[in-house]
């Protein structure tokens, strides 16, 4: 079968959107190099310049969208220069445009302009996951509010909480995502800045003036959908801008594989389980076994994005002067990467976000094994209102605390801490009294459901109003 004896990316042949695998493809990339060379070349005439005219724009954009691959492959092999192998390539379809592609332009002009062309329409679908991300946490947030469940430290049962106060915590954690994401929505242009960032061949073209070459800078970007261009640039744009997007995008991996682990410990104790479909398969051995795999899946490639984070800083950080070529090569790589990354963990995200499955009964069962152990708090202050020696009656309760928990740990036996402090003469309390702080597993959870309500209302609501058109644009569904 075609394509079966090569190596296929899993990111684009398991994991990704058909949308975000396009941005990315080498149609996305060399018709949009035509479309600057074309744009250059508009706003060049519109400022003047004698040597073009609008048969040679027309012809420009006529020929935008025919690309033979194999005649610019083959120049390239012959020149060992990707952009000029295309500007030949371009040529070949060309008659009275053939001399005016990329007239002042240094190669970067193309390459740069398309790259944030990419990022930007690109971090458009990263903020729909987000959102949509967002959206379900919210909702399940809220139906999930008064649900009172251990609370863990040290992964060892502690004072108890709420899911729903629980996956505020992942909301918050997004919440400081998506401020981030934001901050690039006005991503700039690099624009039309020359060989070294100078402009210089532009005022040739020009004859030196500069308000010219600052219009067509300004022209061109707008035309390319940017409402600004970098002030200064060296041969590219700043590297810096690549380092703070792979930093944002690895942001959102650390956000998703904490919850993803937090899932799958709670998968462990049967409280939650991600979407499992009636004809999933757990364990190629063990029938039964029903594996959070989404949540594992997410946890590794949420890794692999925050390690790939490096590469742009070291990229950045190695940068000579106006530049070097060391940046050409990691980064065909790593940016198409770092976005395709984020794109399949937050398709992970929202896809076990929108059906995850709650077990009340197991919540209850830690609960009801671990509450005595946890009311000994609320007993301890109310014998203390009473004016009982708080220490003497803290040491009585730890000492039945400890002897309680050995028979739960060491013999397996249920955990007997009420009995032994109803049966203790030294402690002024009774069964009844005892067995009554269980039935109200809320009054352990503290605030924790009111909390949730006021996050959710002021915190996350006022986001997902202001987003609402993104939500349920985004594309959860996994691929296997």
């Amino acid at each position: 079968m075609k394509g079966r004896d090569v190596y296929q990316d899993p990111l684009v042949s398991r994991y990704t959107d058909k949308e975000m695998q396009k941005i990315f493809s080498d149609n996305f990339k060399f018709k949009t190099w035509r479309k600057c060379w074309t744009v250059l070349a508009e706003v060049q005439l519109e400022l003047g310049l004698k040597q073009i005219s609008k048969e040679m724009i027309k012809e420009l954009k006529n020929a935008q969208d025919r690309i033979v691959y194999d005649v610019a492959q083959e120049k390239e092999k012959q020149i060992r220069h990707d952009v000029m192998a295309h500007v030949y390539e371009y040529e070949k379809h060309l008659k009275k445009a053939k001399g005016i592609v990329h007239l002042g332009a240094t190669s970067q002009f193309v390459v740069c302009n398309t790259d944030l062309i990419q990022i930007r329409e690109a971090l458009k679908i990263i903020k729909k996951g987000v959102v949509n991300t967002l959206n379900n946490l919210s909702k399940f947030s809220s139906q999930q509010k008064g649900t009172v469940t251990l609370g863990y430290t040290h992964y060892q049962p502690a004072q108890p909480t709420t899911l729903g106060k629980r996956f505020t915590l992942y909301i918050q954690d997004l919440l400081y995502d998506l401020k981030q994401l934001e901050q690039l929505e006005n991503i700039k242009a690099r624009g039309a800045k020359g060989t070294t960032g100078t402009q210089a061949s532009f005022l040739e073209i020009f004859d030196g003036d500069y308000k010219k070459v600052k219009k067509l800078d300004q022209l061109v970007a707008k035309k390319l959908g940017f409402k600004d261009t970098f002030s200064v640039t060296g041969q590219t744009y700043p590297r810096k801008i690549d380092s703070i997007i792979s930093k944002t995008l690895s942001g959102i991996a650390e956000s998703a594989q904490k919850f993803a682990v937090d899932i799958r410990l709670m998968s462990n104790l049967k409280i939650i389980e991600e979407p499992f479909e009636k004809a999933q398969t757990g364990s190629s051995a063990m029938a039964y076994k029903r594996n959070p795999m989404r949540s594992e899946r997410m946890t590794a490639l949420s890794r692999k994005l925050i390690n790939l984070q490096q590469d742009f800083s070291h990229t950045y950080a190695n940068q000579w002067f106006e530049r070097t070529l060391d940046d050409s090569a990691i980064r065909r790589m790593s940016v198409p990467q770092m976005f395709l990354l984020a794109n399949a963990v937050l398709k992970l995200y929202e896809n076990i976000t929108d059906a995850l499955v709650v077990y009340p009964a197991q919540i209850k069962k830690y609960l009801d094994e671990e509450l005595p152990f946890m009311a000994t708090e609320v007993i301890l202050m109310g014998l203390a209102k009473k004016g009982k020696d708080r220490q003497k009656m803290h040491d009585i309760i730890k000492k039945h605390s400890i002897a309680a928990g050995k028979q739960v740990k060491k013999y397996a036996k249920p955990n007997d801490l009420f009995k032994r402090l109803a049966n203790d003469k030294n402690i002024p309390v009774n069964q009844k009294y005892l067995t009554s702080l269980l039935k109200n597993p809320k009054r352990f959870a503290g605030a924790a459901q009111k909390q949730t309500e006021e996050f959710l209302k002021q915190k996350a609501q006022p986001v997902l109003r202001k987003h609402k058109k993104l939500i349920g644009k985004s594309s959860a569904e996994i691929n296997v």
